[in-house]
């Protein structure tokens, strides 16, 4: 059974972060690490997703609602952990006093977005050299 916590961007949960993003972001989709590792994880709100001890899942929130960063592992993919992930970054956000939540959706993770609610919105654009839509949630 999946453990979802909060997770700071400070020692073993760093660790934990960096390597699944790593994983998924930099050798898998050949996304630059200084693109992934932009700066803002010090003052983001992040959550970690465990499985018999292993990390396999995270995801952080940024203080204005710009929910980004969920990397699933390969083997964990289609399990329901994304979701998990996804869902708790919208309740951080909420209990932050965000009344709206957003992300870049890669164009492949539209239809899991749009089952969480979330709605397309603007112009389709590249970014780290993967097909990009903004997409946005109301939060009541």
């Amino acid at each position: 059974m999946p453990h979802l916590r909060r997770a700071s961007f400070a020692g073993d949960d760093e660790v934990s972060i960096r390597a699944i993003r790593t994983t998924v972001f930099c050798e898998e989709q050949g996304v630059d690490p200084a693109i992934d590792f932009d700066g803002n994880d010090a003052s983001a709100i992040h959550v970690l997703v465990s499985c018999i001890g292993e990390p396999v899942a995270t995801g952080r929130v940024l203080q204005d609602g710009h929910i980004g960063r969920i990397a699933v592992l390969r083997k964990h993919r289609k399990t329901g952990v994304g979701e998990k992930v996804v869902l708790a970054l919208v309740e951080a956000a909420r209990q932050a006093g965000c009344t709206r939540v957003f992300l870049g959706s890669q164009l492949h993770a539209t239809g899991f977005y749009a089952r969480l609610g979330f709605s397309p919105y603007g112009n389709e654009y590249v970014e780290a050299g993967i097909g990009h839509i903004h997409m946005e949630l109301t939060l009541e």
